[in-house]
């Protein structure tokens, strides 16, 4: 088993000094569900292992909208505006001890971005059909995968948002998920690569899910009855700063 050797800090430990890529996260929702380490680990690349927080791993569905994407250490902004993601994600040790996120899906509206991220970090992204709206206290996410597949899969989620978390509010559950601050990703050929992560902490809401109807967890390979989520939580926005992919291990 993989330890980790690094804590979970609500602040990021590790700021990127020159990023490759920056963008704004808007939006965005936490739905997550606890699962045995085991039926995650069977779900993982070798050489990445699931974090757990009192014995438990956890997968989750995140929805929100990317913004003001732009490449290199200035952010020279794409071409691309403003377009709905939703990942599927989990949460790995990886061989060199760091705690971070591995992806099993992320789709987009845009097609180029897509085939971009596929090719150069590797990252699972698929193109979609997505929508976001919202209407007082309430947001909707809905999805339906075009390629790769499968096709047809989809996801509708509607929340509402409640009160701000004051910081004595957070619990360790809530850093454990929300405060990643690196993303793990396997080549072709075996090797691991991280690549750091640096925004501000998350300002955290409470979230209830009035509709939730998805896909796209069960087409990432896992159970397609997992019940309610244990947990829920509205995220909002912050700005991100990506760092560059480097072998590890």
């Amino acid at each position: 088993m993989l330890s980790p050797t690094e804590p979970i800090a609500a602040v990021c430990p590790a700021p990127v000094q020159r990023p490759v890529l920056r963008m704004r996260w808007e939006a965005l929702t936490y739905l997550h569900w606890d699962l045995d380490p085991d039926v995650v680990a069977a779900r993982l690349p070798a050489g990445l292992e699931p974090d757990v927080l009192h014995g438990r791993a956890y997968v989750g569905l995140i929805p929100f909208r990317m913004a003001r994407i732009g490449v290199g250490p200035a952010g020279v902004p794409l071409p691309q505006g403003r377009f709905p993601e939703t990942n599927v994600r989990t949460y790995v040790v990886g061989p060199d001890g760091g705690r971070g996120v591995y992806f099993h899906s992320l789709d987009v509206t845009r097609l180029a971005p897509a085939v971009v991220a596929r090719t150069t970090y590797r990252l699972p992204y698929c193109w979609s059909r997505m929508a976001i709206g919202s209407r007082g206290t309430r947001v909707a996410y809905r999805a339906w995968r075009r390629w790769p597949g499968p096709q047809g899969a989809q996801s509708h989620v509607v929340i509402e948002v409640g009160d701000p978390l004051a910081p004595d509010e957070r619990t360790p559950l809530d850093d454990f998920l929300s405060a990643r601050w690196s993303l793990y990703e396997a080549l072709p050929s075996g090797a691991i690569v991280r690549a750091r992560v640096d925004h501000d902490p998350w300002p955290l809401h409470v979230a209830r899910v009035v509709h939730l109807a998805d896909d796209l967890v069960a087409a990432s390979g896992y159970p397609a009855s997992l019940g309610p989520p244990a947990h829920v939580r509205y995220g909002g926005d912050v700005e991100v700063r990506v760092g560059p992919p480097r072998r590890v291990g």
